[in-house]
C-alpha cells in the first residue's frame, strides 16, 4: 500500500539488529530455490512418539494393465502389461528441473514418478470417465438411496459371506444376505416399505461377514457418514449410524464460500476442547463462541483438528476410524454444516486436517476391522511390516491399490462438496513420502535423501492425482503439507512434475524457539542463527510459519508463555499490581518470538487457539492417568476476557500483527531481504539507531510492540517523522549502509519488535484534502443545524421550546418523537 514495510527487531539488550523488507516485487523464478532446507528430524504429526527402530523398505514399483471393468461399481487391475497406456510426451517436459537446475541429477527419477501419475490418470480416466467421476464413489459405495429402496455396497473381497444388519431388522442378518460380485464388492437393496426408507434415519447399521475360518464379525461400514456410540457405557463400541435426515432437518448453506486470501492467517482449532467448562464443546458452540473471536482477531483461515471421527478422544483426531463421518462428540453432520456456514458468513476460509497417512490399529470401530484374511492386494492395506507403523501403532494403507485411491479420493471429494470445506492440511506426509517413514532419518538437505528406492512413488503418486483433484473441483483450495523432511517439489505444482501442495508447515521453526527458550540465556540468543532458521527455505516453495502449534501444548511439554514465565503465571498477570521481571520479560519476548516467525518465516502464518493470548498449562486429554479428567482439555477465555489481567496485552499484539499484513500484505510478498545480523553490532536503548531502507523518503511507525496498548512501555514516539539520508553512489551496492542506497535513524529499545513504513506523500496530501473536506461539511452541517435550532428556540411565553427541540433532535437521530 505504501511501498515499502520494514521490520526492527531488538530481541534482548545488548543484541543486534534485523531488518526486513518486503513488498510485491517478485524474485526471480530461477533463484527462488537457492536457499537449502537443512530440518534435521523425524515424522511429524501430534500424539507420535518418536522411537529408534529403522527399518528401509526398497521401493515398490507397481505397473498396472488392463482393468477388468464394471461400469457401475469398481475396477480391480491385473498385471497384463499389453495394454499399457503410455504418456511419455508428460514425462519428457515438466517445469520443476528448470525451476531448480540442481534438480537435473534426478531426472530419471522424476520421469518415472511423473509417468506413474500419468499412467495412473490415463487408467482411472479409461475405465471411470474421470478423475473427478472416480472420486464420487460415496454415491455408489455405503447406504445410498435409489429408486424403490436403499443400496448398500461394501468392498470386501476376502468374505465368504455378509449380511447388513442393525436396529431395522433386529440385528438378524438372516433376511438380508448380501451378493458378491466379481470385484469383491457386496450389496444389496433395502427396498422401501409403505413409501419410508427400510433403515429409519438415525438408526445403527453394521456389516456382518464372515472369513476364512467360518466366524462370523460384525464391523462399521467403511463408508459410514456418521458413527455414535452409547454414552451410559464406559469404553463402548461404536455404532454405524444410516445418516439420511428429511429435508426439514437437513442443514442448508447460506453463505457463499470467501475468497482465497493471498496469504493464509491460520487459526488452529480443537473443538471438542475449545470450552471455558471442563467438557466436551460442540460445532454450535463453537461457530457462535468461538469463530466470532477468531474474526475480531483479523485471522483469514480456520484449520479445524479432529473432524473425522476417531474413537480415542486423547488422540488429537490422528487415529481416524471412520474417514466419512464427523466426530460425533461435538455434535451432528448438520451442526459441522452450520459451523462451516458461520465460518463462511464472516469471512473465514474453513480448512480440515486430512488424515491419509495411517489408520486407527482398532478393529471392531474401525478401517482396520475389513483386514481380515487379506492378501496385500485385497485390502486397504499393506500385509506384513510393510502394512504398520510401529510407533504410532496404526495401519498403512495400500496406495497402488484401485479401491484405496477410490476411497481416499472420495473422502477428499465427500469433504469438499458436502461440507463445504475450503481446504486440507494434510498430516504426516513425511511418513508418506518414505518407506522408512522419516524414523531415525536425520535430512541434512541432501537431494539423494528425497530421491531414491526410500521414496515410496505409490503415495507420491496418491498425494499428486489427490492435489490435482482438489484444484480441479476447488480452484481456491488451500492444502498444506505437513512434512518435516523438506521434500523439494512439494509445493510445486503437478502440472511441473511437483506434488501439488499450495503450502508446508515450516516445522523446524517452533523447535529453534523451543530450544532458544528452554536452555538459552537471553544474552546467548543471536539473531544471526534466528534468521537464518526463519529464512531458511525454498523460496519457490511456500511455507507456512508457526512458532508453537498443537504439538508443543500437549501434556508432558509447554507452551511459550509458560516457558517464559512459569508459575508467575498464577500470581503475576494482574496489572493492579507492579509487573515482576519475569512477567515484563515473558510478555515482550512472546510478542517478539511470533511476529518475528510472521515476519520472516513464511508466506503463512499458523497460531493455536490460546497462544495467541498465552494461555498457560499444557493440554491433557481425558485419560486413565488423569482419571479421565476434561480439566486440562479446555481453554480458559476468561483470563483474556478479564480487563485487569494482562493476558489482554498479548492478544491486542497477535491481533495487530494481522491487521499489519490485512493492510500491507507483507506475507504475500516474495521480496524479503535481512539488511543486519551483526552480532557485533551492539543496539543503544537510545534513538540514533541507523538501519538501511530501499526507498527514500518518509517514515513512521506502522506496529511496535513496546506501545502501551500491548503492555509495553511506550518508548517508541509513534507521531515522529523519520527522513532518509542517501547512502553511497546510486547503483553500487557495496558503497550503500549494508547494502541499502537509504538510512534513516530509529529509537530501538530491548526486547522490541518495530514495523515502520514509508509514507506516499502523494496520498497523505490526498487524505488530508479528504479530512479537510469532511471537517468542512461537518462544520456547515453544524451550522445548518445551529439556524434549525434557533428557529426552533424556546417561546417563553408559550413555554413550547424545549418540546420542539427535543423533537428535532429525535427526527435527526431517525427516531420518533415523543408522542409516538
Amino acid at each position: 500500500m505504501y511501498g515499502s514495510l520494514g521490520l526492527l527487531a531488538t530481541p534482548v539488550l545488548g543484541s543486534s539488529t534485523l531488518f526486513s523488507s518486503k513488498n510485491s516485487t517478485k524474485a526471480s523464478s530461477h533463484n527462488c530455490c537457492l536457499a537449502t532446507q537443512k530440518t534435521i528430524g523425524v515424522t511429524g504429526g501430534s500424539q507420535k512418539l518418536l522411537g529408534h527402530p529403522k527399518f528401509i523398505f526398497p521401493s515398490k514399483i507397481s505397473t498396472y494393465g488392463r482393468a477388468n471393468y464394471s461400469p457401475a461399481i469398481s475396477a480391480v487391475l491385473t498385471d497384463d502389461n499389453s495394454a499399457m497406456m503410455t504418456a511419455e510426451k508428460d514425462t519428457e517436459n515438466f517445469g520443476l528441473l528448470s525451476v531448480d537446475p540442481r534438480l537435473e541429477p534426478f531426472r530419471d527419477h522424476f520421469r518415472y514418478r511423473i509417468k506413474r501419475y500419468a499412467d495412473q490418470k490415463k487408467l482411472i480416466e479409461k475405465y471411470e470417465g474421470s478423475l473427478e467421476e472416480f472420486a464420487r464413489g460415496y454415491l455408489k459405495f455405503g447406504f445410498n438411496k435409489e429408486e424403490g429402496g436403499i443400496v448398500y455396497r461394501e468392498w470386501a473381497p476376502a468374505a465368504q459371506e455378509a449380511q447388513v444388519i442393525g436396529d431395522f431388522n433386529g440385528w438378524d442378518g438372516s433376511n438380508h444376505k448380501m451378493e458378491k460380485n466379481q470385484f469383491g464388492v457386496w450389496s444389496i437393496k433395502i427396498p422401501d416399505v409403505g413409501g419410508n426408507p427400510g433403515i429409519p434415519h438415525n438408526s445403527r447399521v453394521k456389516f456382518r461377514f464372515k472369513h476364512g475360518n467360518g466366524i462370523l464379525v460384525d464391523r462399521i461400514p467403511a463408508w459410514i457418514k456418521y458413527a455414535t456410540l452409547d454414552p451410559t457405557k464406559f469404553a463402548a463400541p461404536y455404532d454405524g449410524v444410516y445418516w439420511d435426515p428429511p429435508p426439514s432437518e437437513r442443514y442448508q448453506f447460506k453463505f457463499p464460500r470467501p475468497p482465497k486470501p493471498k496469504a493464509p492467517r491460520i487459526y488452529e482449532a480443537h473443538v471438542g476442547m475449545s470450552s471455558s467448562e471442563p467438557r466436551v464443546n460442540s460445532y454450535r458452540e463453537f461457530a457462535d463462541d468461538v469463530l466470532p473471536r477468531i474474526r475480531a482477531n483479523n485471522y483469514n483461515t480456520v484449520q479445524l483438528m479432529a473432524v473425522m471421527e476417531h474413537s480415542y478422544y486423547g488422540s488429537f483426531g490422528y487415529h481416524v476410524t471412520n474417514f466419512f463421518a464427523v466426530s460425533s462428540r461435538s455434535g451432528t453432520p448438520e451442526d459441522l454444516k452450520y459451523l462451516i456456514d458461520k465460518a463462511h458468513s464472516l469471512g473465514l476460509q474453513v480448512l480440515m486436517d486430512v488424515v491419509h497417512s495411517h489408520v486407527s490399529n482398532n478393529v471392531t470401530d474401525g478401517l482396520n476391522g475389513f483386514d481380515v484374511g487379506q492378501s496385500s492386494q485385497d485390502s486397504y492395506f499393506h500385509t506384513g511390516d510393510r502394512g504398520y507403523h510401529k510407533l504410532w501403532d496404526s495401519r498403512l494403507f495400500n496406495y497402488a491399490n484401485w479401491e484405496v485411491l477410490r476411497f481416499l479420493l472420495s473422502n477428499l471429494r465427500w469433504w469438499l462438496e458436502e461440507f463445504k470445506f475450503d481446504g486440507f492440511r494434510y498430516d504426516g506426509v513425511t511418513s508418506m513420502l518414505y518407506h522408512h517413514h522419516g524414523i531415525d532419518m536425520a535430512f541434512t538437505g541432501n537431494f539423494n535423501e528425497y530421491f531414491s528406492e526410500r521414496t515410496d512413488v505409490d503415495a507420491v503418486v496418491y498425494l499428486m492425482l489427490a492435489n490435482c483433484l482438489i484444484n480441479n473441483i476447488l480452484p481456491d483450495a488451500t492444502v498444506i503439507a505437513e512434512d518435516v523432511s523438506g521434500m523439494p517439489g512439494l509445493g510445486r505444482p503437478v502440472s511441473e512434475g511437483g506434488i501439488g501442495f499450495d503450502y508446508r508447515l515450516a516445522m523446524g521453526i517452533p523447535d529453534k524457539w523451543i530450544d532458544y527458550v528452554k536452555n538459552k540465556s537471553d544474552e546467548e540468543w543471536s539473531l544471526q542463527e534466528i534468521s537464518w532458521s526463519l529464512t531458511n527455505r525454498r523460496y519457490c516453495e511456500k511455507c507456512i510459519a508457526y512458532a508453537e502449534s498443537h504439538d508443543q501444548a500437549i501434556v508432558g511439554d509447554k507452551t511459550i508463555a509458560f516457558l517464559l514465565m512459569d508459575k508467575e503465571m498464577y500470581s503475576g498477570m494482574s496489572s493492579i499490581v507492579d509487573v515482576s521481571p519475569t512477567i515484563e520479560r515473558g510478555i515482550a519476548l512472546h510478542k517478539m518470538i511470533h511476529f518475528l516467525t510472521m515476519a520472516l518465516g513464511g508466506e503463512g502464518y499458523l497460531n493455536f487457539m490460546g497462544n495467541e493470548f498465552g494461555h498457560p498449562e499444557w493440554i491433557d486429554f481425558p485419560r486413565e492417568g488423569n482419571g479421565w479428567s476434561n480439566d486440562k482439555c479446555r481453554r480458559q477465555w476468561d483470563l483474556v476476557d478479564t480487563d485487569h489481567l494482562r493476558y489482554k496485552f498479548m492478544n491486542e499484539f497477535d491481533r495487530a500483527m494481522n491487521s499489519l499484513d490485512e493492510k500491507y500484505s507483507f506475507l504475500a510478498s516474495t521480496k524479503q531481504i535481512v539488511s543486519s545480523t551483526n552480532e557485533d553490532d551492539k543496539v543503544p536503548d537510545a534513538p540514533g539507531y541507523k538501519i538501511g531502507c530501499d526507498l527514500p523518503g518518509k517514515y513512521r511507525v506502522a506496529l511496535d510492540s513496546d506501545a502501551w496498548e500491548f503492555g509495553g512501555h511506550g518508548r517508541v514516539g509513534h507521531d515522529v517523522d523519520h527522513f532518509t539520508s542517501p547512502e553511497g553512489i546510486p547503483g553500487v551496492p557495496e558503497t550503500n549502509f549494508n547494502n541499502r542506497p537509504n538510512s534513516f535513524k530509529v529509537l530501538s529499545p530491548p526486547r522490541t519488535c518495530v514495523v515502520y513504513y514509508r509514507v506516499d506523500e502523494n496520498l497523505e496530501e490526498s487524505d488530508d484534502l479528504e479530512t479537510s473536506s469532511i471537517n468542512e461539511t461537518i462544520v456547515e452541517n453544524v451550522m445548518a443545524n445551529d439556524e434549525r435550532l434557533e428557529e426552533s428556540a424556546p417561546d417563553e411565553e408559550n413555554g413550547a421550546g424545549p418540546s420542539k427541540v427535543g423533537e428535532l433532535e429525535a427526527e435527526e437521530m431517525g427516531e420518533g418523537t415523543p408522542d409516538d
